[in-house]
Protein backbone atom coordinates (compact mmCIF):
# COMPACT_ATOMS: atom_id res chain seq x y z
CA UNK A 1 0.00 0.00 0.00
CA UNK A 2 1.27 3.47 -0.92
CA UNK A 3 1.07 6.13 1.80
CA UNK A 4 0.15 9.62 0.66
CA UNK A 5 -0.01 12.97 2.43
CA UNK A 6 -2.17 15.68 0.89
CA UNK A 7 -1.17 19.33 1.19
CA UNK A 8 -3.94 21.81 0.42
CA UNK A 9 -7.72 21.75 0.61
CA UNK A 10 -8.98 23.09 -2.73
CA UNK A 11 -11.07 21.34 -5.36
CA UNK A 12 -8.27 19.08 -6.61
CA UNK A 13 -7.14 18.01 -3.14
CA UNK A 14 -10.71 17.28 -2.06
CA UNK A 15 -11.46 15.08 -5.07
CA UNK A 16 -8.13 13.30 -4.74
CA UNK A 17 -8.83 12.55 -1.09
CA UNK A 18 -12.25 11.09 -1.91
CA UNK A 19 -10.75 8.91 -4.66
CA UNK A 20 -7.77 7.78 -2.56
CA UNK A 21 -10.04 7.01 0.38
CA UNK A 22 -12.00 4.55 -1.79
CA UNK A 23 -8.86 2.78 -3.03
CA UNK A 24 -7.55 -0.31 -1.25
CA UNK A 25 -4.06 0.47 -2.60
CA UNK A 26 -3.70 3.98 -1.19
CA UNK A 27 -3.47 5.05 2.45
CA UNK A 28 -3.95 8.77 3.05
CA UNK A 29 -1.70 9.22 6.05
CA UNK A 30 -2.29 12.91 6.68
CA UNK A 31 -4.04 15.93 5.22
CA UNK A 32 -2.48 19.34 5.81
CA UNK A 33 -4.06 22.72 5.30
CA UNK A 34 -3.06 26.00 6.92
CA UNK A 35 -6.75 26.65 7.63
CA UNK A 36 -7.75 23.45 9.39
CA UNK A 37 -11.46 24.32 9.38
CA UNK A 38 -11.52 23.58 5.64
CA UNK A 39 -10.75 19.90 6.28
CA UNK A 40 -12.23 19.42 9.75
CA UNK A 41 -15.22 17.55 8.31
CA UNK A 42 -12.84 14.74 7.30
CA UNK A 43 -11.13 14.33 10.67
CA UNK A 44 -12.88 11.01 11.32
CA UNK A 45 -11.47 9.63 8.07
CA UNK A 46 -7.91 10.95 8.10
CA UNK A 47 -5.39 12.59 10.41
CA UNK A 48 -5.60 16.33 9.75
CA UNK A 49 -3.12 19.05 10.69
CA UNK A 50 -2.34 22.73 10.17
CA UNK A 51 1.26 22.39 11.35
CA UNK A 52 3.89 21.39 8.79
CA UNK A 53 6.21 20.30 11.58
CA UNK A 54 3.81 17.49 12.49
CA UNK A 55 3.96 15.87 9.05
CA UNK A 56 4.83 12.21 9.32
CA UNK A 57 6.79 9.98 6.97
CA UNK A 58 4.91 9.09 3.77
CA UNK A 59 5.78 7.66 0.37
CA UNK A 60 4.43 10.68 -1.54
CA UNK A 61 3.50 14.23 -0.60
CA UNK A 62 1.03 15.81 -3.01
CA UNK A 63 0.95 19.62 -3.04
CA UNK A 64 -2.44 20.70 -4.37
CA UNK A 65 -2.51 24.45 -3.75
CA UNK A 66 -2.57 27.58 -5.93
CA UNK A 67 0.32 27.87 -8.38
CA UNK A 68 1.84 30.92 -6.72
CA UNK A 69 2.15 29.07 -3.40
CA UNK A 70 3.80 25.86 -4.62
CA UNK A 71 7.44 26.94 -4.77
CA UNK A 72 7.55 28.53 -1.32
CA UNK A 73 5.56 25.72 0.27
CA UNK A 74 7.93 23.09 -1.10
CA UNK A 75 10.87 25.03 0.39
CA UNK A 76 9.46 25.08 3.92
CA UNK A 77 8.53 21.41 4.10
CA UNK A 78 10.54 20.10 7.09
CA UNK A 79 12.20 17.17 5.32
CA UNK A 80 14.22 16.33 2.23
CA UNK A 81 14.80 13.44 -0.20
CA UNK A 82 11.11 12.57 -0.18
CA UNK A 83 8.92 12.33 -3.28
CA UNK A 84 7.06 15.66 -3.42
CA UNK A 85 4.77 16.38 -6.38
CA UNK A 86 2.53 19.22 -7.43
CA UNK A 87 -0.75 19.05 -9.37
CA UNK A 88 -0.34 22.19 -11.47
CA UNK A 89 -0.86 22.19 -15.21
CA UNK A 90 1.26 25.25 -15.86
CA UNK A 91 4.24 25.08 -13.47
CA UNK A 92 7.55 23.46 -14.34
CA UNK A 93 8.66 20.44 -12.32
CA UNK A 94 11.66 22.51 -11.20
CA UNK A 95 9.31 24.86 -9.34
CA UNK A 96 9.60 22.35 -6.53
CA UNK A 97 12.58 22.76 -4.21
CA UNK A 98 15.53 20.64 -5.30
CA UNK A 99 15.95 19.19 -1.79
CA UNK A 100 13.07 16.87 -2.73
CA UNK A 101 12.62 14.04 -5.18
CA UNK A 102 10.37 15.96 -7.56
CA UNK A 103 7.38 15.04 -9.65
CA UNK A 104 4.11 16.23 -11.18
CA UNK A 105 0.74 14.53 -10.78
CA UNK A 106 -1.55 16.64 -12.99
CA UNK A 107 -5.20 15.58 -13.29
CA UNK A 108 -6.42 16.99 -16.60
CA UNK A 109 -10.00 17.78 -15.71
CA UNK A 110 -12.25 20.54 -14.41
CA UNK A 111 -12.87 20.26 -10.67
CA UNK A 112 -15.74 21.60 -8.57
CA UNK A 113 -16.09 20.51 -4.96
CA UNK A 114 -19.82 19.87 -5.24
CA UNK A 115 -19.72 17.93 -8.54
CA UNK A 116 -19.23 14.17 -8.45
CA UNK A 117 -16.29 12.94 -10.50
CA UNK A 118 -15.25 9.52 -11.77
CA UNK A 119 -11.49 9.36 -12.09
CA UNK A 120 -11.73 6.95 -15.01
CA UNK A 121 -12.59 10.14 -16.93
CA UNK A 122 -9.58 12.02 -15.54
CA UNK A 123 -6.28 11.50 -17.37
CA UNK A 124 -3.32 11.89 -15.03
CA UNK A 125 -0.28 13.52 -16.65
CA UNK A 126 2.88 12.40 -14.86
CA UNK A 127 6.42 13.75 -14.85
CA UNK A 128 9.32 12.82 -12.58
CA UNK A 129 13.03 13.54 -12.32
CA UNK A 130 13.88 9.93 -11.43
CA UNK A 131 12.48 7.05 -13.46
CA UNK A 132 11.82 4.98 -10.34
CA UNK A 133 9.44 7.64 -9.03
CA UNK A 134 7.39 7.53 -12.22
CA UNK A 135 6.20 4.01 -11.44
CA UNK A 136 5.02 5.07 -7.97
CA UNK A 137 2.92 7.89 -9.38
CA UNK A 138 1.63 5.64 -12.16
CA UNK A 139 0.52 3.10 -9.56
CA UNK A 140 -1.30 5.81 -7.61
CA UNK A 141 -3.14 6.96 -10.74
CA UNK A 142 -4.02 3.40 -11.74
CA UNK A 143 -5.32 2.66 -8.24
CA UNK A 144 -8.08 5.28 -8.71
CA UNK A 145 -8.86 4.15 -12.25
CA UNK A 146 -7.28 7.03 -14.14
CA UNK A 147 -5.64 6.77 -17.56
CA UNK A 148 -1.94 7.67 -17.30
CA UNK A 149 0.20 9.67 -19.71
CA UNK A 150 3.88 10.53 -19.41
CA UNK A 151 4.04 14.25 -20.16
CA UNK A 152 6.96 16.67 -19.85
CA UNK A 153 6.69 20.24 -18.56
CA UNK A 154 6.47 21.84 -22.01
CA UNK A 155 3.74 19.44 -23.13
CA UNK A 156 1.83 19.97 -19.89
CA UNK A 157 1.93 23.75 -20.28
CA UNK A 158 0.36 23.63 -23.73
CA UNK A 159 -2.22 21.07 -22.55
CA UNK A 160 -3.15 23.44 -19.75
CA UNK A 161 -3.38 26.34 -22.19
CA UNK A 162 -5.54 24.29 -24.57
CA UNK A 163 -7.71 23.26 -21.61
CA UNK A 164 -8.46 26.93 -20.92
CA UNK A 165 -9.77 27.27 -24.47
CA UNK A 166 -11.85 24.09 -24.55
CA UNK A 167 -13.15 24.35 -20.98
CA UNK A 168 -13.00 27.82 -19.40
CA UNK A 169 -13.58 29.83 -22.57
CA UNK A 170 -16.24 27.42 -23.81
CA UNK A 171 -18.06 27.69 -20.49
CA UNK A 172 -17.99 31.48 -20.80
CA UNK A 173 -19.61 31.11 -24.24
CA UNK A 174 -22.31 28.97 -22.61
CA UNK A 175 -22.88 31.79 -20.13
CA UNK A 176 -23.20 34.33 -22.94
CA UNK A 177 -25.60 32.00 -24.75
CA UNK A 178 -27.64 31.74 -21.55
CA UNK A 179 -27.75 35.52 -21.26
CA UNK A 180 -28.83 35.89 -24.89
CA UNK A 181 -31.69 33.40 -24.55
CA UNK A 182 -32.87 35.06 -21.34
CA UNK A 183 -33.11 38.42 -23.13
CA UNK A 184 -36.17 37.10 -24.99
CA UNK A 185 -37.36 34.57 -22.37
CA UNK A 186 -36.23 31.66 -24.58
CA UNK A 187 -35.25 28.38 -22.90
CA UNK A 188 -31.52 27.77 -22.65
CA UNK A 189 -32.31 24.11 -21.89
CA UNK A 190 -33.30 23.65 -25.53
CA UNK A 191 -29.62 24.14 -26.42
CA UNK A 192 -28.37 21.37 -24.15
CA UNK A 193 -28.79 18.52 -26.70
CA UNK A 194 -26.79 20.63 -29.17
CA UNK A 195 -24.05 21.15 -26.56
CA UNK A 196 -23.86 17.40 -25.94
CA UNK A 197 -23.85 16.57 -29.67
CA UNK A 198 -21.03 19.04 -30.32
CA UNK A 199 -18.95 17.48 -27.53
CA UNK A 200 -19.76 14.01 -28.85
CA UNK A 201 -18.59 14.88 -32.37
CA UNK A 202 -15.04 15.72 -31.33
CA UNK A 203 -14.75 12.29 -29.72
CA UNK A 204 -15.14 10.84 -33.22
CA UNK A 205 -13.79 13.41 -35.68
CA UNK A 206 -11.38 16.35 -35.51
CA UNK A 207 -12.66 19.78 -34.43
CA UNK A 208 -11.73 21.02 -37.91
CA UNK A 209 -14.02 18.48 -39.57
CA UNK A 210 -16.79 19.04 -37.01
CA UNK A 211 -17.10 22.77 -37.70
CA UNK A 212 -20.43 23.98 -39.06
CA UNK A 213 -22.35 27.25 -39.05
CA UNK A 214 -22.64 30.58 -40.86
CA UNK A 215 -18.97 31.57 -40.45
CA UNK A 216 -17.74 28.42 -42.17
CA UNK A 217 -20.32 28.86 -44.96
CA UNK A 218 -19.53 32.58 -45.16
CA UNK A 219 -23.26 33.23 -44.81
CA UNK A 220 -22.93 37.02 -44.62
CA UNK A 221 -26.68 37.68 -44.30
CA UNK A 222 -27.04 35.46 -41.23
CA UNK A 223 -23.85 36.87 -39.70
CA UNK A 224 -25.18 40.44 -40.17
CA UNK A 225 -28.54 39.47 -38.68
CA UNK A 226 -26.87 37.91 -35.65
CA UNK A 227 -24.74 41.00 -35.06
CA UNK A 228 -27.85 43.18 -35.25
CA UNK A 229 -29.55 41.02 -32.59
CA UNK A 230 -26.68 41.38 -30.12
CA UNK A 231 -27.15 44.31 -27.77
CA UNK A 232 -23.83 44.26 -25.92
CA UNK A 233 -20.68 45.52 -27.64
CA UNK A 234 -18.63 42.86 -25.86
CA UNK A 235 -20.85 40.12 -27.31
CA UNK A 236 -20.58 41.67 -30.78
CA UNK A 237 -16.79 41.79 -30.49
CA UNK A 238 -16.60 38.14 -29.43
CA UNK A 239 -18.94 37.12 -32.27
CA UNK A 240 -16.82 39.01 -34.82
CA UNK A 241 -13.54 37.64 -33.47
CA UNK A 242 -14.69 34.01 -33.50
CA UNK A 243 -16.35 34.41 -36.90
CA UNK A 244 -13.09 35.76 -38.34
CA UNK A 245 -11.12 32.92 -36.73
CA UNK A 246 -13.42 30.27 -38.25
CA UNK A 247 -13.33 31.98 -41.66
CA UNK A 248 -9.54 32.17 -41.61
CA UNK A 249 -9.31 28.50 -40.59
CA UNK A 250 -11.63 27.31 -43.35
CA UNK A 251 -10.60 29.74 -46.07
CA UNK A 252 -13.92 31.57 -46.26
CA UNK A 253 -12.74 34.95 -45.00
CA UNK A 254 -13.49 37.86 -47.31
CA UNK A 255 -10.71 39.88 -45.63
Amino acid sequence: MISVTLIGAGNVATHLFKAFNKSNQIFVKQWFNRGIDSISQYQNLVSITDDLNTLEDADVYIIAVSDNAIANLSKVLPFKNKLVVHTSGSLNIHSLDKKHKRGVFYPLQSFSKTAELNFKDVPICIETIDKSDYQILKNIAKSIGSPVKKVNSDQRRVLHLAAVFVNNFTNQLYRIGHEITESEAAEFDLLKPLILETAKKVQEISPYMAQTGPAKRNDTKTIAAHLKLLNKKQHKDIYKLLTKSIQDTHGTSTR
